[in-house]
């Protein structure tokens, strides 16, 4: 883009605007994007990174057990003799904040600090203690405060600490409050908060210490291996960081204890497919011009056989995690224009999937019938899904493995949970005419004999909640969707022998049994197709229980029923 200034002195200036990944850490800097631009362009080589010991004793960080409360990961390094002007400390600060902002998802899952390591005396301690038990005096302010004086303090607006303020909900309700102190317990900082005054640096620090606390290590080791690859440049020994160990205690979040050594410069391999990498980019390019484009790119191969090759990723590549990943880069450093056009080998017309195309149809025709459509989770508690609705666990629920939250337990085996749970939310809307809802959606089951080991079920569930459980309104809704479907009733559901056109199916109701309805008061929904008969439904009165279960304060009558039964 170009603009001139204005004034006397009128003159053309060049705004060169760079769009960069959100996975390109690595791009996020000027020292970042203009090696990247000397490598790619031939002026200089990939650097190569490497661990430097310290001449006395290894600088460590302890760990205690508390602190897996809250923030229970850290990892550091130390840039040693490090020369910096005004600019290159402001892109060192610069490159944090948009850290903060990227990967670490507003501190959430990273915190990073920076600090003078001259002014601290190791070894460090991370722990978790009550704010009021953490005193210190912090960045840029002239006065001590216990962290919960200072959060409070940024959470004032009164004190023009805007940036912060956001912050201060990570930790603020938490019983512990995550800080860093060293061996004389003058505090570092107070993650994700804030840094102490004490071990402030400026562009004249010569040693830095840097600290990262998370709660997800993999993404606190990226954000290390950046910070240390985009300014260990400037380091009396290029590209090079000293090593830290971080030492966790007993009943951490390693229960055992552990002893690890960061940062971590181990490459990483992958071992791709040239034909597989030509046929994806749609040009023959040879292996000597492949990895040719891969060093322009930052990655070093080296050829293992006629047809793999060998790819070493460096620390500033985190996104590489795929051959695909590679192909990528070979892509671009060949050059997307020179890739020759052609037409595709076969024609193929889009076309909307026919239980989508089913599926806004009744959407369409229920929302006719007077129903109000809703859009619920896919994921519900165990008991929302069992035991709420007087069903017995049957298996085919995919549980998590790592469940945030109760509510948050297993996929959806109904729509029925989500449904109620609506009505019971909407506890003020006037029911004196009855309410009627309904969703169009999939449920989640295992299923064996999928690849993936679950399958999606297209449904269709509709309630209706008023002063009395009408369940007339819910069966007309069902001989509806019925006659939608181009399925006729069965003689002896209508009691009319009806002429039926071969192949079309039929369906009839028989009582049923769902723990979720009345007994009594529940029908099976069956389809015959030819000579079989299968049941793709049902429809009833809910049960008391289920009403009380979800806190509901009328009667009601639903419907469930599965749409790829139609297709």
């Amino acid at each position: 883009m170009k603009r001139k200034q204005e004034g006397s002195e009128e003159k053309e200036v060049v705004v060169y605007k760079i769009d960069v990944p959100a996975n390109r850490q690595d791009l996020l800097c000027l020292e970042g994007i203009s090696r990247a631009l000397r490598i790619f362009m031939g002026i200089e080589e990939v650097p190569k990174y490497h661990l430097t010991q310290p001449k006395q004793e290894r600088i460590k960080i302890f760990v205690e057990k508390d602190t897996k409360q809250i923030r229970p990961y850290i990892v550091g390094a130390v840039l040693r003799n490090i020369h910096m002007n005004h600019d290159v400390y402001n892109n060192f600060l610069d490159l944090q904040d948009k850290l903060h902002l990227n990967i670490c998802r507003r501190r959430n899952l990273v915190a990073i600090g920076t600090h003078n390591l001259d002014s601290v005396k190791p070894p460090f301690y991370y722990r978790a203690l009550p704010a009021e038990q953490i005193v210190f005096q912090p960045l840029n302010q002239t006065r001590d405060f216990n962290a919960r004086e200072l959060m409070d303090f940024y959470r004032n607006p009164a004190n023009d600490c805007k940036h912060l303020m956001p912050y201060t909900d990570l930790i603020y309700d938490s019983p512990v409050i995550p800080v860093l102190v060293d061996s004389e317990g003058t505090v570092l900082s107070l993650p994700p908060l804030i840094n102490g005054n004490h071990s402030r640096m400026d562009y004249e620090t010569e040693n830095i210490f840097i600290d990262c606390t998370a709660k997800d290590v993999t993404k606190a080791s990226i954000v290390l291996n950046t910070l240390i690859a985009m300014f260990s440049e400037y380091c009396d020994d290029r590209f090079s960081a000293e090593i830290v160990d971080v030492v966790y205690e007993e009943g951490s979040v390693f229960p055992e204890g552990r002893s690890l050594t960061y940062p971590d410069f181990s490459e990483k391999h992958l071992d791709c497919s040239v034909a597989e990498c030509c046929s994806t980019i749609g040009a023959a390019i040879p292996v000597d011009a492949m990895l040719a484009d891969l060093h322009k790119m930052q990655l070093d191969a080296t050829v293992l056989d006629a047809d793999t090759i060998r790819v070493n990723i460096p620390i500033t590549r985190s996104d590489v995690i795929h051959p695909c990943d590679v192909f990528e880069d070979v892509a671009i450093a060949y050059g997307y224009n020179n890739i020759q056009r052609k037409q595709p080998p076969t024609l193929t017309t889009g076309a909307e999937q026919p239980i989508n195309q089913l599926s806004d149809m009744i959407r369409a025709q229920i929302a006719m019938a007077g129903y109000t459509e809703v859009l619920t989770l896919s994921l519900c508690s165990r008991a929302e899904n069992y035991a709420m609705l007087r069903l017995e666990e049957d298996g085919l629920a995919v549980r998590l493995a790592n469940p945030k939250t109760v509510e948050f337990e297993v996929c959806r085996t109904s729509l029925l949970p989500g449904i109620l749970k609506t009505f019971r939310e909407n506890k003020h809307v006037p029911y004196a005419k009855g309410v009627k809802l309904f969703e169009v959606s999939d449920v989640v089951l295992k299923d064996p004999a999928n690849y993936v080991g679950a399958r999606n079920e297209r449904r269709v569930c509709a309630v209706y909640m008023g002063q009395a459980a009408q369940l007339e309104i819910i069966h007309g809704l069902m001989d509806r969707l019925m006659r939608l479907l181009d399925v006729a009733p069965a003689p002896r559901y209508s009691g009319v022998a009806e002429e039926v056109a071969e192949g079309r199916k039929q369906y009839y109701i028989r009582e049923g049994e769902y723990g979720a309805f009345f007994p009594g008061r529940c029908c099976d929904i069956v389809i015959i197709d030819g000579e079989k008969e299968e049941v793709v439904g049902h429809f009833g009165v809910l049960h008391p229980q289920v009403i009380k279960n979800f806190e509901l304060r009328y009667p009601g009558s639903a419907l469930e029923l599965n749409l790829e039964k139609f297709l």
